[in-house]
């Protein structure tokens, strides 16, 4: 059902219940429901249940005297409403009614779904947010799904989004990758007597390390291009190039992946512009740290957490959650009053810090901000068997590898491969269950092409109505204002109902920053499609049947373009 068609029904209780209530200070909320059992109906309401013991009415007869000024005012929206029970109402939407919905699609087309309650809002939603010490890897590509499609659902209800990445390019980290890549180029590898106990082992540090003898230069988005000396005894130019060389890499991983970032953030920046050591000082003014054992501590337990937390350690060098700490000011800072971070489980200490952190610097920041998406861990099923590293990684399988692995071998007009099937597996999977379930990616699923295989399913249901229309030659725009009366069967009117779900689903999936829902939805809708295709034939002799079904048609294939685009999957026409 459309929300403007939910509105009115709730007007009408409401219209029903102003008499019932009168005298009182009883303002009563009206919930529709979707009844469990369709054969109870299309709506479902238990107000005369609620409303009963208050008002010292026998529900049964409070429900009756709402159902009487119900149908008395009903129009053309509502064709039967009934009493079950001890109270409950069920109402059917006229048929004429649920066929709005195509109308509707045909006239928003793309923007269907979209609102604007978050209209003059700025929202930042912080992802991905690699250490450039490596190519990104599987969780990266669950942060990077889940994090593009959440703000997308966040502009699909018009808020203004910026989407962020941070990276954590300080630190004891990028230590150990300049060491990695000095013992490459002095000609040493793992395994070797003096080679680093902390270094990486992938091959890509050997890329890197080559790169810097040869003296290139590398540039990333929003960095400044790093030419190599060339000389291994320069630790800090090969550290230099180092980052910029994976921070490219990174770039380049994200685009096979389809993400784009408005905003790149370097940690380095927060120390280099004094913004940590003007957090330090606000917290020490603000009387929230104290000293003990040679090291600065911040009363983090004022504010929920289990115990107090050192910020700065004996050796003067900060714990890592001082310059998150900074980072999120600047964020506030910024303007952004609503912040999403969507990180790996592994940060769920760092929360509570964090929050303790900003609220002890008193500057009026929520003691929610900011809201945090964390996703659990993702196990990787090749040929039946778990897959835990990469060669060029070395120690974890990578969002590149997991691209190209699940786009098979095709190969586009040039006859260069095409990642696009992969990308668009990839997308759809990792978005396809709640962030904080485990995920176990199965590459030959994605390969496969069955109903089995959830992105297979649901692109193979906007190609199959694509060749409906194309079998059926005529002019799309003619369906516009068909006649759509002949919509009349249980599964067209199924369709119907899970077509109208899909600006209230967008909704709630916001809310509950969920957008593995809208996987959910379009596997749902796809089941529909293929159901009724297989039940019912589109391309009848009867013009008037076989045009309302074309248009029955052309607006779930809109519905589905609508929500692939969403998550960041392709809609093909032919598969």
């Amino acid at each position: 059902m459309l929300a403007s068609q939910k509105q009115q029904i709730i007007d009408l209780f409401q219209a029903a219940l102003a008499p019932i209530v009168a005298g009182t200070d009883m303002q009563p909320n009206v919930v529709l429901e979707r009844p469990r059992d369709p054969a109870h109906g299309d709506i479902a309401c238990n107000i005369a249940m609620q409303l009963a013991k208050p008002l010292k009415k026998n529900p049964r007869e409070l429900a009756q005297a709402i159902v009487a000024s119900v149908l008395a005012n009903k129009g053309s929206l509502i064709e039967t409403a009934e009493i079950a029970g001890p109270g409950f109402i069920n109402l059917r939407v006229a048929a004429a009614a649920k066929q709005d919905v195509v109308r509707e699609i045909f006239r928003e087309g793309d923007q269907f779904g979209k609102a604007k309650a978050g209209s003059g809002k700025k929202v930042m939603v912080e992802f991905v947010s690699a250490n450039p010490t490596g190519p990104l890897h599987v969780g990266h590509g669950r942060q990077g799904a889940l994090g593009d499609a959440l703000s997308s659902l966040l502009e699909s209800q018009g808020y203004e989004v910026t989407r962020e990445f941070y990276y954590n390019d300080a630190g004891a980290q990028i230590g150990n990758l300049a060491y990695s890549v000095q013992a490459r180029a002095r000609g040493l590898k793992p395994g070797d007597e003096h080679w680093p106990e902390s270094a990486y082992n992938g091959d890509y540090i050997a890329d890197i390390a080559a790169d810097f003898l040869a003296k290139k230069t590398v540039s990333a988005s929003d960095g400044k291009p790093a030419t190599a000396t060339g000389d291994f005894n320069d630790l800090e130019s090969i550290r230099l190039f180092a980052v910029a060389y994976l921070r490219r890499e990174q770039d380049l991983d994200l685009q096979a992946f389809g993400v784009k970032f408005d905003n790149y953030y370097l940690e380095s920046s927060l120390y280099h512009d004094g913004k940590v050591e003007a957090t330090v000082d606000a917290l020490v003014k603000a009387g929230k740290t104290y000293e003990m054992d040679g090291a600065l501590w911040l009363r983090t337990t004022e504010y929920g957490d289990d115990k107090d937390r050192v910020m700065k350690k004996s050796d003067g060098s900060y714990t890592y959650f001082v310059p998150d700490v900074a980072y999120h000011i600047t964020k506030w800072q910024r303007g952004y009053g609503k912040v999403i971070n969507v990180q790996g489980s592994d940060h769920h200490g760092t929360v509570a810090r964090v929050r303790a952190g900003l609220q002890a610097v008193g500057i009026g920041i929520p003691q929610s901000y900011p809201d945090y998406v964390l996703h659990k861990m993702v196990t990787v099923m090749k040929n039946g068997e778990e897959v835990k590293i990469s060669k060029r990684a070395g120690s974890y399988v990578t969002l590149r590898d997991l691209i190209e692995w699940s786009a098979g071998d095709p190969k586009d007009e040039n006859g260069e491969r095409d990642v696009t099937r992969g990308r668009d597996a990839v997308r759809f999977f990792l978005i396809s269950r709640k962030a904080d379930t485990e995920f176990t990616f199965d590459v030959d699923l994605a390969l496969s092409q069955s109903d089995e295989n959830p992105v297979y399913y649901v692109q193979y249901a906007h190609a199959r109505i694509c060749s409906v229309m194309a079998q059926w030659g005529g002019d799309e725009a003619a369906l516009n204002g068909v006649d759509l009366s002949p919509l009349a069967s249980p599964r067209e009117a199924a369709l119907l109902a899970k077509l109208a779900e899909y600006p209230e689903m967008l909704q709630k999936a916001l809310d509950e920053l969920g957008p593995h829902q809208v996987a959910f939805y379009l596997r749902d809708l796809a089941g529909e499609l293929h159901s009724y295709y297989n039940a019912e034939r589109v391309l009848v002799d009867d013009e008037s049947t076989r045009m309302a079904r074309l248009a029955l048609m052309l607006a779930t294939r809109q519905v589905l373009r609508n929500g692939l685009a969403l998550i960041g999957v392709s809609a093909p026409a032919r598969m």
